[in-house]
C-alpha cells in the first residue's frame, strides 16, 4: 500500500549489525541444524498416540529455547480433554513498554511416510537446492523456529551493546516485552485453545499479536496478514429411501439421489463457481481493502496450479477472489460404490462441502440461509449436516492501524522493499483466539508460501525465502525495543 506513510525507523550501525548477525549465522548451517533437531519429533496431533512426542517438543525443544533467553515458562495441560499441552512463555523488562504476544504451533500434520518423491522420509530434514523437506518445515516449526532465532540474534546484539558477555545475554535488556504461547494442536482445530486465552487473559495481555505461520502472497515478495478468512464445513444429504433398486427395472421411476444432489449443488454456484445465495455474498469488499489488494498477484510457485481466470465472481482480480470474496468448495462427493459401481440406483448421497468467508458474513445465518436457498428451489429432501469441527470465524483488522503501518516500515527498512499488505489470509486460522477473546490487534508475518505443500507429502520449506525472514524479524524484533512504536492504548 502507498496511501500510508511509514513510521520513522532509526537506521543504525547496530541494526545493521544484527541483521548481518542472522545472515552469517543462517550461512553457517546454524539454522538448519536447529530446524532438523525439530523436525525429527514426530508431533501428529492426529495421531493419539503421538501424545507423549507432543508434551516432549514442549518440554524438550520449546522450554530450554525460550528459557535460555530470560523466559519464565509454564506448560498447561489443555483444558478441552483433546489435543495436547500449551507453554506460555513471558519475558517482562517494563510495564511502560510495549508488550507483544507470540504465537505458534509445535504440532504437524500425519508425515504420510511412503509417500514423498524419491522415498524422502518426513522426520529428516533434507535440503535439495532452495528446497528443504521434511514435515512441519513450513507448517510450522520453520516459521517459529525462524522468529526464536532472531530473538536470539537481537539479545545478543543487546548485550553487547550493554556491555554484556555473551553468556549473561539473558539478561539483556531488549527493549520490549515478549510473550509466547505455543499450542500442540492446531492441526485438529486448537482444541482448549480459546479456553485457555480466556482463563489466562490478564496473563496473555498484550499490546498486539505479532505471529507467523500461512505463506506470502509469492515467494519473493515478503507479506503481512491481518486476519483469515472463516470455514465452516458441512454435508449435503439426499437420502430418499433404504437400500439400492436394480436400474433396469427402476430407472425412470424413482428419483436418483445423485442427479438429485448434483442439481442442489448447482443451484448454490453458477457454472463458473460464482455464489448464488445472497447471503453469502459479503459487502465487506471495501474501498480500502481493495486499494490494499491492488498491487497484489497471486502466486504459488512452480508447483502451484494455474489460476483460472475465469472462475469465481466475475469482475474480481484473483487477489479479490482469494483474499475479499467467499468461496463454495465440494471437498467430497459420494454415491453408490464409485470403486466397485453395480446397476443399482443407490439410496443416498452425499456432498461434503465447504464455505471460506470473509468478515461481513454473518456466520450464524450461513447454514439457515443455505436451507431457506435450497427450499426455494425445491431441494426441501436434501439435508444439510453441520459437522462438529472444521469451523473457522472470519477476522480482519484494517491495513491502516498503526501496528501495520509500523511493521510494514520495519519491514521495508530491513528488505528495501515494501511488503505486501492482505486484510486476511485466504486460508483459517485461529486468530479470533486472539482478536475476539484476548482483543488484540493481529499482525501475521508470513515465512512460507502457497506451494509448499504443508499439507501433503513433500513439505518444505524454501531456503532464501527462510534466510531472509530471519533477516527481517531480526529487524523487527530489533525495532521494537526502539523509540516509535505505536502509542499503547
Amino acid at each position: 500500500m502507498t496511501a500510508h506513510a511509514p513510521t520513522a525507523l532509526r537506521d543504525t550501525a547496530a541494526r545493521g549489525g544484527v541483521l548481518a548477525d542472522a545472515d552469517r549465522w543462517f550461512d553457517s548451517g546454524g539454522f538448519f541444524d536447529e530446524l532438523a533437531r525439530r523436525v525429527a519429533v514426530p508431533t501428529e496431533s492426529q495421531e493419539p498416540s503421538r501424545a507423549p512426542v507432543l508434551e516432549a517438543y514442549l518440554r524438550d525443544e520449546m522450554v530450554p529455547a525460550l528459557r535460555a533467553l530470560g523466559f519464565e515458562c509454564e506448560t498447561v495441560a489443555n483444558p478441552a480433554g483433546t489435543g495436547g499441552p500449551m507453554l506460555l512463555a513471558r519475558r517482562i523488562e517494563d510495564a511502560t513498554r510495549p508488550t507483544v504476544l507470540a504465537y505458534g504451533h509445535g504440532d504437524v500434520i500425519r508425515g504420510q511416510a511412503g509417500q514423498w518423491r524419491d522415498a524422502r522420509d518426513p522426520w529428516t530434514l533434507l535440503a535439495d537446492g532452495d528446497r528443504w523437506y521434511g514435515r512441519g518445515t513450513a507448517d510450522n516449526k520453520g516459521q517459529h523456529s525462524i522468529n526464536i532465532a532472531a530473538l536470539r540474534l537481537v539479545l545478543q546484539a543487546r548485550a553487547r551493546e550493554q556491555g554484556l558477555a555473551a553468556a549473561d545475554a539473558a539478561r539483556a535488556r531488549l527493549g520490549f516485552n515478549l510473550k509466547w504461547l505455543i499450542e500442540t494442536g492446531e492441526e485438529v482445530g486448537s482444541p482448549g485453545l480459546h479456553a485457555v486465552c480466556e482463563a489466562r487473559r490478564d496473563w496473555l495481555a498484550a499490546d498486539v499479536l505479532i505471529a507467523s505461520d500461512g505463506p506470502r502472497v509469492s515467494p519473493g515478495r515478503p507479506t503481512l496478514f491481518l486476519g483469515s478468512r472463516g470455514a465452516l464445513n458441512f454435508d449435503l444429504v439426499a437420502d430418499l429411501r433404504e437400500g439400492g433398486h436394480h436400474s433396469g427395472n427402476w430407472g425412470g421411476l424413482i428419483a436418483n439421489p445423485g442427479v438429485v444432489l448434483a442439481h442442489a449443488l448447482a443451484c448454490i454456484t453458477d457454472a463458473r463457481g460464482a455464489i448464488r445465495i445472497p447471503e453469502w455474498r459479503p459487502d465487506s469488499l471495501t474501498p480500502a481493502v481493495r486499494e490494499a489488494l491492488s498491487t497484489l498477484s497471486v502466486d504459488g510457485g512452480s508447483e502451484g496450479p494455474a489460476i483460472d481466470p475465469d472462475w469465481g465472481e466475475p469482475g474480481l482480480t484473483p487477489a479479490e477472489r482469494v483474499y475479499g470474496w467467499c468461496a463454495f468448495e465440494v471437498l467430497a462427493f459420494e454415491t453408490g460404490n464409485p470403486a466397485r459401481p453395480v446397476n443399482a440406483i443407490p439410496p443416498r448421497a452425499r456432498a461434503h462441502c465447504q464455505l471460506r468467508f470473509v468478515v461481513g458474513i454473518d456466520p450464524d445465518d450461513i447454514l439457515p440461509a443455505l436451507r431457506r436457498h435450497l427450499d426455494a428451489n425445491g431441494f426441501g429432501a436434501v439435508r444439510v449436516d453441520r459437522m462438529a469441527e472444521g469451523y473457522f470465524p472470519a477476522t480482519r483488522l484494517e491495513p491502516d492501524h498503526p501496528w501495520v503501518r509500523w511493521a510494514a516500515a520495519s519491514i521495508g527498512a530491513s528488505t528495501g522493499a515494501a511488503p505486501a499488505i492482505l486484510p486476511n489470509l485466504g486460508g483459517s486460522l485461529p486468530n479470533d483466539a486472539f482478536s475476539e477473546r484476548l482483543g488484540l490487534p493481529t499482525v501475521w508475518v508470513p515465512h512460507s508460501y502457497a506451494g509448499c505443500s504443508q499439507h501433503a507429502p513433500n513439505e518444505h520449506l524454501l531456503a532464501p525465502v527462510a534466510r531472509e525472514a530471519l533477516r527481517l524479524m531480526a529487524g523487527l524484533y530489533w525495532d521494537l525495543g526502539e523509540p516509535g512504536t505505536p502509542p499503547r492504548t
